[in-house]
C-alpha cells in the first residue's frame, strides 16, 4: 500500500501561484500513475489533472488548462502541481491519488481509477 501526503496549499490572492506537493511512501513512486482532484464546499470532488508513471502522457481538465502543470520526480517520490494564475473559482482541498501502473488507466479523470488518497491540502484564493 502506498501512502500519499499532499503539501503546499495555502492563502493566496486571485492572479497568484502555489505549488502543491504529493509525496508517498509504502511502495515504489515509478509504480503509479498520480492525478490530482479537487472539492470544494458543496460541490462533488472534481479531476483536475494527471500524468503516467513515466511522465510520458498528461491530461487536464478544461479548466486548469494553460494555468495548472503536473509534473513528477520519481527520485524524490514526489508529484507537483503547479499552479499559476489561480481564481477564486480554484478554492477547493485538493487531493492527490495513485493508480497502479500494472492495471491500464482507462479513465484518468475519473476518481474511481485510483485506489489510494491523500488527506488534501486546503487550497484559498480571494478575489
Amino acid at each position: 500500500q502506498v501512502q500519499l501526503v499532499e503539501s503546499g496549499g495555502g492563502l493566496v490572492q486571485a492572479g497568484g501561484s502555489l505549488r502543491l506537493s504529493c509525496t508517498t511512501s509504502g511502495r515504489t513512486f515509478s509504480n503509479y500513475d498520480m492525478g490530482w482532484f479537487r472539492q470544494a464546499p458543496g460541490k462533488e470532488r472534481e479531476f483536475v489533472t494527471a500524468i503516467t508513471w513515466s511522465g510520458g502522457s498528461t491530461y487536464y481538465a478544461d479548466s486548469v488548462k494553460g494555468r495548472f502543470t503536473i509534473s513528477r520526480d520519481n527520485a524524490k517520490n514526489t508529484v507537483y502541481l503547479q499552479m499559476n494564475n489561480l481564481k477564486p473559482e480554484d478554492t477547493a482541498v485538493y487531493y492527490c491519488a495513485a493508480h497502479s501502473k500494472y492495471r491500464t488507466l482507462m479513465r484518468p479523470t475519473m476518481s474511481d481509477e485510483y485506489a489510494f488518497w491523500g488527506q488534501g491540502t486546503q487550497v484559498t484564493v480571494s478575489s
